[in-house]
């Protein structure tokens, strides 16, 4: 399994890591720590060297709630990161976490590799169209309603059986455009409650069945500290549990915030397949 980054080619049968690059100000983990330009790129160069294969920026935040952004806030957030980014480490591959069609667009024109949209698309019907002009891999989250309404539209009957057929819908409609690189994420913490999400993470191998490498995203998320009761801040052993749990039911990227302790569980999952 693999997709096409920029030319190179990369294969997703051993998993990869995604490091995440909040450069938002209310990020529910992060917020505001990377916003300097040269912040963010201290924390890219280490997030390479400990092995990250990608790196997520996001100038938007998505969590339960979050404020609304303009569009010119958000392109004035990233474009600046994503040219410095680009400058300094050009082999980097930078994926982009937005719903907008312009971010998508301009982010791809200053060097970025592939799209992480939280909405597959139905938040920007423009989306599609970048992605398949511009052929560059495009990473399909599930959501309901907005970051702002989705905690309120956790009301399923069959969680995974509605969560296929919405991937099989939004992949149809990828494939009737050109799109030939898609990854599937099911949205953890994104209008699921805490236990619909262990739900997913359970049945996780399900989504095998659509045939694309599969993207989990669960780093010092709420589905862990409330469990715990602890906080985000106290969430990175949990997050490594759970990191190892979808690694085992078939994850093919891991997004995190610490890179190097996802990197341990891919290496210690790998060592268990090898034998």
């Amino acid at each position: 399994m693999t997709i096409n980054c920029k030319g190179q080619i990369i294969d997703l049968s051993t998993p990869k890591i995604m490091g995440i690059l909040n450069i938002t100000p209310n990020s529910f983990y992060d917020g505001g720590k990377y916003s300097l330009e040269n912040n963010a790129m201290m924390q890219v160069e280490k997030m390479l060297k400990e092995g990250a294969t990608f790196i997520d920026i996001g100038a938007y935040s998505s969590k339960p709630n979050a404020e609304f952004v303009s569009e010119e806030q958000e392109l004035n957030r990233i474009i600046p990161v994503v040219k410095t980014l680009i400058k300094e480490f050009p082999e980097a591959l930078l994926s982009i976490d937005t719903f907008r069609s312009t971010v998508a667009q301009e982010c791809i024109n200053n060097g970025a590799a592939l799209i992480n949209d939280i909405s597959a698309g139905s938040l920007d019907k423009k989306m599609m169209g970048v992605i398949a002009s511009n052929n560059v891999p495009y990473i399909m989250m599930h959501l309901r309603g907005t970051p702002q309404t989705m905690q309120s539209q956790t009301d399923y009957e069959h969680l995974i059986t509605e969560m296929i057929t919405y991937f099989s819908d939004k992949i149809n409609k990828a494939r009737s455009l050109g799109i030939n690189d898609l990854i599937i994420d099911p949205g953890f913490g994104f209008a699921k409650t805490t236990d619909q999400n262990f739900e997913i993470l359970s049945n996780l191998e399900l989504f095998k069945m659509l045939e694309l490498p599969i993207l989990a995203g669960v780093s010092r998320k709420s589905m862990i500290y409330k469990t715990l009761e602890n906080t985000a801040e106290d969430a990175l052993n949990g997050t490594t549990v759970l990191n190892t749990i979808a690694i085992t039911k078939g994850a093919n990227i891991i997004r995190v915030h610490d890179v190097k302790e996802a990197m341990e569980c891919v290496k210690l999952c790998g060592k268990l397949v090898s034998l």
